[in-house]
């Protein structure tokens, strides 16, 4: 963070790239997971690096990277893929992992696009109020020792910037040399918000209409994703129910659903909800699994409109709604909730509606409007949109860095004293890492 240290030899001519994400990759991913590969992706173009991908999971489908697993609790697997590795691009991993990263002697970057935290949060509420407070103090703990070890960090919008470079002084970490080096510290934070591929999907395919027993004619409200707790089902359905008194053959489509347990209950409590109201596999359809990252396109062509909705808390203020991201990329017009940083986008640029949260009645006359004006309409604006956001692009910050062979100077040992209670909780966990392996307890969010 001190600086560029210098008298650094040139990068090989292909440097040897390591992504680490506790996410599965494959054919069916999630956005941690989507990332990961795309990131990857643009740096083996990019930079003619040698890539590869270490995941928590992998399901054998092709990403077009070298794809290996690690256990996320008994990471030995990591120390063969990064034995001479220039660069390590990974998430805030649990200790253990961290620990190899630490000691690689690789250039290290850590992705903080998503805030961690909150989702633990989420994840964890209504259980043992003791455990809920644990993990979110694990949580904090993977940040800090990232914001503390890494040489760069990046990050999905100016928002989060504001929030780890908040972090960063909370930890006396910016520090006169730092600031001295880089007032603006933008070679330690950087933002490199998520992406779209640079091509629009390809025509052809659709939603399974008749599998999910929607008519050829009737007007798709795609929810394009799973559920989880920090989402506003209840919200998008009861508008649902709503809309149809004026657009009877308006149906929400629920487009994926992941196994995670607070994704299941999320999904569970949403269909419950469609069948007290009655429109359940009416007007409301769930589509019982993932659809796989290649066909995703044929669904966001073949529907009318996007459906976001969710609460209001820290979640929504700092996260970066990925299937926004999509809809953008295919030209579907969004209605979304307002708070974060995308959905403003969707103000401003005319790429939908926004909405307050938790008001079906505001929701179903924002879907009315843009219905009427028709998908059409939007295409310009969600095509510029969607190429501001090409992977290529906004990974340029990480492409810089990885291919200039300078790097930070490394944190005087002195500033990287830990807390005494993030010690005791990693000595802790590092004495049970064995058996939370041995149970396979894995990231909530992997499915």
């Amino acid at each position: 963070m001190a600086g560029y240290g210098s008298g650094v030899s040139a990068l090989p001519k292909r440097p040897r790239v390591v992504l680490v994400y506790a996410d599965r990759v494959g054919a069916a991913m999630g956005g941690v997971g989507i990332r990961a590969v795309e990131l990857g992706r643009v740096l083996a173009d990019a930079l003619g690096a040698e890539v590869t991908i270490a995941a928590a999971a992998h399901d054998g489908g092709d990403v077009g990277l070298p794809v290996a697993t690690f256990a996320p609790h008994a990471p030995a697997a990591l120390d063969r893929l990064l034995a001479g590795a220039d660069a390590v691009v990974a998430q805030p991993l649990w200790p253990l992992a961290m620990r190899r990263l630490r000691r690689s002697g690789a250039r290290l970057v850590f992705d903080l696009y998503d805030p961690e935290v909150f989702g633990t949060l989420e994840h964890f509420r209504g259980r043992d109020r003791r455990l809920r407070a644990l993990m979110g103090a694990f949580a904090a703990d993977r940040i800090a020792d990232a914001l503390r070890s890494g040489h760069h960090v990046i990050c999905a919008s100016e928002r989060q910037r504001d929030l780890w470079l908040g972090a960063l002084l909370g930890a006396r970490l910016v520090t006169p040399d730092a600031y001295d080096a880089d007032p603006s510290l933008r070679e330690r934070v950087a933002v490199v918000p998520y992406g779209v591929p640079a091509t629009p999907p390809a025509p052809g395919g659709g939603i399974p209409r008749a599998r999910l027993g929607i008519g050829p004619d009737d007007e798709v409200v795609l929810w394009n994703g799973g559920l989880w707790s920090w989402f506003d089902a209840a919200t998008a359905i009861r508008a649902i129910a709503v809309l149809r008194r004026r657009r009877p053959r308006a149906r929400l489509l629920f487009m994926g659903a992941s196994s995670a347990p607070p994704a299941r209950a999320a999904s569970a409590a949403a269909r419950a909800l469609a069948r007290e109201l009655g429109l359940l596999g009416e007007a409301v359809v769930f589509n019982d699994a993932w659809v796989p990252y290649a066909e995703r396109g044929a669904w966001l062509r073949d529907a009318a409109c996007a459906l976001s909705t969710h609460v209001d808390h820290l979640e929504t203020r700092f996260s970066s709604r990925t299937r926004l991201l999509d809809c953008f990329w295919a030209g579907l017009p969004i209605v979304c909730t307002a708070g974060d940083e995308l959905a403003a986008r969707v103000e401003r640029d005319g790429l939908g509606a926004t909405v307050p949260p938790g008001d079906p009645d505001a929701v179903a006359a924002a879907l009315e409007r843009v219905l009427a004006r028709g998908r059409a309409a939007y295409g310009p604006a969600l095509a510029a949109a969607a190429a501001d956001h090409a992977w290529p692009r906004v990974a340029a910050p990480l492409v810089r860095w990885l291919g200039d062979p300078r790097r930070p100077a490394p944190m005087p040992r002195r500033r990287l004293s830990r807390p005494l209670g993030e010690r005791l909780r990693t000595a802790a966990y590092c004495a049970l890492a064995a058996p939370l392996a041995a149970a396979r307890i894995r990231p909530p969010q992997l499915r």
